[in-house]
């Protein structure tokens, strides 16, 4: 199969498109023909060895000290079933499915192996890239101010970076758990902001954040998905019984949250999966896509996400060659 390599850390230009072994479905394992993957920031991190300050030294020690020991990229996918392994149950070939990879990743390939347990299925009225697109901002999104934040009908959210992969999810997860959203973005994504749900929008290089908190402003949420705010700049906007979610920590804000202080990394739980899915079939959420590249395109899909000005998800079609897709 085709796959994309990153044999050692480095810029865009050390993604490689190379014929690779194909993967085998091992015991509880199903093998996916991948229609659709995604290249986000996480994968931009790991290729460029871009670790949150205080990650450094771990994130080599657990990923390869000089280049990733998982060399083929990708955690989420959105294919069809190619073949099932031992004791995979409640999966057959030619299911659509989708899922995410975790630390073994692998999914930036013409087909990948995965636990039959971290799947689920794609109904008929979600297409491959929505079902890709969803999955890493939406996981994230829907943890943070669900689970972390326990968001209520009416309260204030404020959502830094409302544009990314996370922030377009989580400006329409809040709206759909009632709060009142406010959107920091910039002035070429206002509208897209508007569209998904955002009561306002501030653009970021005229408002800054840190005035908002001058003029008194405060609310019950603030997300910051784009590592903008500290602990120490967060606080000022918290109103009473307030939160911080802070989806891009350091070490030191993780190791220290406190209180109204909310940081980690979202899990990878299939009944996650399941509920935005069906958001995304009842027309409730809407997947956000910065278009689409051909497998051969990688290198330059790496690019665009490290030039910082990416919108939604970047999806990644690795069936298909570059003359076929020149998006």
């Amino acid at each position: 199969m085709r796959a994309g390599v990153v044999e050692r850390y480095g810029p865009p230009s050390v993604v490689r498109i190379e014929t690779v072994a194909d993967p085998v479905a091992g015991r509880g394992e199903v093998l996916v023909r991948v229609m659709a993957s995604t290249v986000n920031s996480g994968d931009a991190r790991i290729r460029g060895a871009r670790f949150p300050r205080g990650f450094a030294l771990p994130g080599r020690l657990a990923l390869g000290l000089r280049g990733p020991r998982a060399s083929v990229l990708g955690v989420v996918f959105a294919g069809v079933v190619e073949a099932t392994g031992a004791e995979a149950d409640g999966v057959a070939v030619g299911d659509r499915v989708c899922g995410m990879t975790g630390a073994r990743m692998g999914a930036h390939a013409e087909l990948v192996a995965v636990s039959a347990s971290r799947l689920v299925r794609i109904a008929d009225e979600v297409s491959f890239d929505d079902a890709a697109g969803v999955l890493f901002g939406g996981t994230t999104a829907l943890y943070f101010l669900r689970d972390r934040a326990a968001v209520r009908s009416g309260e204030r959210v404020l959502v830094v970076g409302a544009s990314g992969a996370v922030g377009t999810n989580a400006v329409q997860l809040a709206k759909h758990l009632g709060a009142t959203v406010t959107a920091v973005t910039s002035a070429g994504n206002a509208e897209l902001s508007r569209e998904l749900g955002a009561d306002r929008v501030i653009d970021y290089r005229v408002d800054p954040i840190a005035a908002l908190a001058d003029r008194g402003e405060r609310f019950d949420v603030v997300f910051d998905t784009v590592g903008a705010l500290s602990p120490a700049t967060g606080r000022p906007l918290l109103a009473e019984g307030g939160r911080l979610l802070l989806a891009a920590a350091t070490l030191g804000e993780i190791v220290t949250a406190r209180g109204p202080v909310k940081t980690g990394t979202a899990p990878q739980r299939t009944e996650d999966f399941t509920t935005l899915l069906e958001l995304v079939g009842s027309g409730a959420l809407r997947v956000v896509r910065d278009g689409a590249l051909a497998l051969d395109r990688l290198a330059e899909a790496h690019a665009r996400v490290d030039a910082g000005r990416k919108v939604g998800n970047l999806v990644l079609h690795p069936q298909e060659t570059a003359d076929a897709n020149a998006d």
